[in-house]
């Protein structure tokens, strides 16, 4: 087995001009993707809103966004292009999600995933998500359950020592 050279990714806030991008990894990675007015949206007018994407090279190939509301950071949405997939992309973008919201302050993380979504779901666990409840028939296409799921305290010991961990796993220029 051949070793692959380190994934160079660079994540960094979302811009207008990204949008076209990033809807077309929208419509990748879900059934009923959101209209790319509603990221347009997101970035101009909703200043709970905080939105990043992960560029290898000049290509677009995951984005993410938060919202703070009061003391949580709600992962409001969060995909990679199928190809990029299990390259360590998702956790350079969760990563940087999980500094935005600790430089804003916020004392959790909280999210909604697919039931089904397995591999979404070992990712958000990595980073210290645990599940706390169910959304039942939250997905609209086939009625299926969410998983809520939130963090301990992130600026908490415990945290700050698996973030430590996970900035090594993931590193500033790998993926």
């Amino acid at each position: 087995m051949v070793a692959r050279p380190p994934l160079k990714v660079r994540v960094e806030p979302m811009r207008l001009e990204d949008v076209p991008a990033v809807h077309r990894i929208e419509r990748a990675s879900f059934p009923i993707p959101w209209p790319d007015y509603a990221f347009r949206q997101e970035i101009q007018t909703n200043r709970l809103a905080h939105y990043l994407v992960v560029r290898a090279g000049h290509e677009t190939v995951g984005y993410g966004g938060l919202w703070l509301m009061v003391d949580e950071a709600h992962v409001t949405t969060f995909a990679v292009l199928p190809e990029w997939r299990r390259r360590g992309v998702g956790g350079r973008l969760m990563l940087a999600l999980m500094d935005v919201a600790l430089d804003l302050r916020a004392r959790f993380m909280t999210l909604e995933v697919r039931l089904s979504n397995r591999p979404a779901r070992e990712l958000y666990g990595r980073f210290g998500f645990k599940p706390v409840g169910l959304r039942p028939r939250y997905y609209s296409d086939n009625g299926e359950d969410a998983l809520i799921m939130t963090t301990d305290p992130i600026a908490e010991p415990e945290m700050t020592a698996r973030l430590v961990e996970l900035r090594r796993r993931y590193g500033e220029d790998e993926g």
